[in-house]
């Protein structure tokens, strides 16, 4: 399964400037998820990280891996309710950052679920461009239904 950023936008509670996926080309709903974010130097949090040489910040690639994690999840739910919009926390992060992202670079992130809980979740992620390791990470979540 595939989805465009169209679809993306329907299932995320984030808005611009915060979507950090372009599009998601793998998916297997509530087991596994691969996204992709084109950087860019229009990117907003180039602004400020760095002005004299761009590099994306570490925090907004953790981000897109949550990102990612709750398309893993939002597509696993059986039904959902009128008027459920589910929201995801970080209950914590584990993350280590082995090389920069700069603009050009085309982001691919992996999200493994390890172990859904009744109200959260503890999943795994890597960031790589171009067959190379840029990120990994571990999150766990915890889910709140509104």
């Amino acid at each position: 399964m595939q989805l465009d950023f169209e679809s993306i936008k329907r299932l995320l509670p984030q808005r611009f400037p915060f979507i950090m996926l372009d599009r998601v080309v793998e998916l297997e709903p509530g087991k596994r998820a691969v996204g992709i974010k084109n950087i860019s130097g229009n990117d907003i949090f180039f602004l400020g990280h760095f002005p004299e040489k761009a590099i994306m910040p570490g925090a907004a690639i953790i981000e897109a891996m949550a990102q990612t994690a709750i398309i893993l999840f939002a597509t696993a739910r059986d039904k959902q309710q009128e008027g459920e919009n589910p929201l995801y926390y970080f209950g914590s992060v584990k993350a280590r950052f082995l090389h920069t992202v700069v603009p050009g670079d085309q982001l691919r992130i992996t999200v493994e679920n390890i172990r859904s809980l009744p109200q959260g979740a503890y999943v795994k992620a890597e960031a790589t461009v171009d067959g190379k390791k840029m990120s990994e990470a571990e999150l766990v979540f915890s889910i709140q239904h509104e």
